[in-house]
This record gives C-alpha cells, structure tokens and sequence, in this order.
C-alpha cells in the first residue's frame, strides 16, 4: 500500500520515470508505503559522479541487469533514489542533482528541504 502522494513542497507528486521505469512501486513516480524500507523518495537525476559513489558503496546502478529487466542507468536518467543513499552522496560531495516536485514528502523527515534545494533542477 502506498501513502498518499504529495511532493516536499506541498503539491501532487509528479511522475519521476518512465523511461526507464523507476519507483519502488515500479509506476514511475517516489511514491512510498510501509514496504518501503529504503524510503525510495528521491526523485534524483544521475550523474557520472554519484553513479561512480554508488557503485564504490556497493549498489551498482550503472551496471545492465537483464535478468532483472534492468538496462543499467546513466547520467541524464531519473531514478527514484533512497533519501538516505542521497544524504550519504550529499555528505560526500557527490550527490545527483533532484527534481523536487517529483520527490516525495517523506524524503523531508531524512533530508532537509535547503539540502535538497542545493540540488534541485525544477524552479520552486
């Protein structure tokens, strides 16, 4: 089940992805629920930066997985990203840029919304 759908500033949450198909929910949109347990809130855009952090910390996302449907991302791709892997790439200088107003309120209670702004690529 997911929780209502509004984004960090206030508004209906908008689509992350579809191209490729993002979202713990597999819909396009960071929308999250009690499954949720890596709070996919983040609407990030990648770049070869944070791509290259997150394969050093372990999570592969550039890397084509096609016995998961997965094509492997690249800079440019939206995906809807873990608040907390967000902070972590924050705190290390790497963070991807973000699309607030496809990111999820609940990113709120683990990123502060002037850190987001940092990185945000849609007027607020």
């Amino acid at each position: 089940m997911k929780e209502p759908s509004f984004n960090v500033l206030g508004r209906p949450l908008e689509t992350c992805s579809r191209d490729p198909l993002t979202g713990f929910f597999r819909n396009g949109c960071c929308d999250t629920g009690p499954s949720d347990l890596g709070q996919h809130t983040v609407c990030a855009v990648m770049t070869a930066e944070f791509l290259a952090l997150s394969k050093y910390l372990g999570n592969d996302l550039s890397t084509p997985r096609p016995e998961f449907g997965f094509r492997g991302l690249k800079a440019g791709d939206q995906w809807c990203l873990c608040a907390g892997r967000f902070l972590q790439a924050h705190e290390e200088g790497a963070a991807p840029h973000v699309r607030l107003e496809a990111t999820h309120r609940r990113t709120l209670e683990v990123v502060p919304l002037d850190v987001l702004k940092l990185y945000a690529v849609d007027p607020t």
